[in-house]
This record gives C-alpha cells, structure tokens and sequence, in this order.
C-alpha cells in the first residue's frame, strides 16, 4: 500500500504537459479535466473516459473494467456488459453476430 491508502501509485500534472498529450488539459482553467485511461501492456489505450468536474467517476467500474480487459487478453474471449469474474463470457465469431441475447441472458448474471 503506498501513501493515502491507494493501492497503486498516482502522479500530478501540475504544469499540464500530460493532459495535453491524452487532451484533457483545459488551458484556460489551468488544469486537468476529469480523465481516465486504461493502457495495456503493450501500452495501447484500451479505454478512455473523461469527464466534467461536476460528476464524479466509480471505482468499481474501473477495478470491473481492468479486470475485464485483463481476461479479454489472457483468454481471447470477450466480455458482455456488467461482467464480473466467473461470470459468463462469449466467444467472438461471425456465428454470434446479432445472436448475443441467444448466447447471454443477462438477467441470470444479474442474480
């Protein structure tokens, strides 16, 4: 555990220089806008969200998503919305284009 009880390590852009290179610098204001993003190992943005200061961001989605993207990548299998581990996955094919309600049922993952 590091410092303020985040449990991976955080960095400040005070002078901007990375929110310009990802386009969440607001220039006027001086700072950055609400932005996160998930890059993969082979330092490939898989995910982008920005948002306004006014609303904030979940955490748990966050922690959903990397876990998501880190079995998308170990497995080749793709995640349906609202995945969560052990939870049903789906094996990307043309036979399953416009059939995905035939392969996952949500409203059981949901129990």
């Amino acid at each position: 555990m590091v410092p303020g009880g985040v449990p991976w390590p955080m960095l400040a852009d005070a002078a901007g220089r990375i929110g310009e290179v990802y386009g969440v610098y607001d220039a006027e204001a001086g700072v950055d806008i609400r932005g996160r993003f998930l890059i993969d190992p082979d330092f490939v943005i898989q995910a982008a969200e920005i948002m306004t200061p006014s609303v904030g961001r979940n955490v748990n989605e966050l922690i959903r998503q990397v876990k998501a993207f880190q079995h998308v990548r170990a497995t080749g299998e793709v995640t349906p919305a609202a995945w969560q581990p052990g939870k049903t996955t789906l094996t990307p094919s043309p036979a399953l284009a416009g059939k995905v309600w035939e392969v996952w049922k949500p409203e059981k993952e949901l129990e």
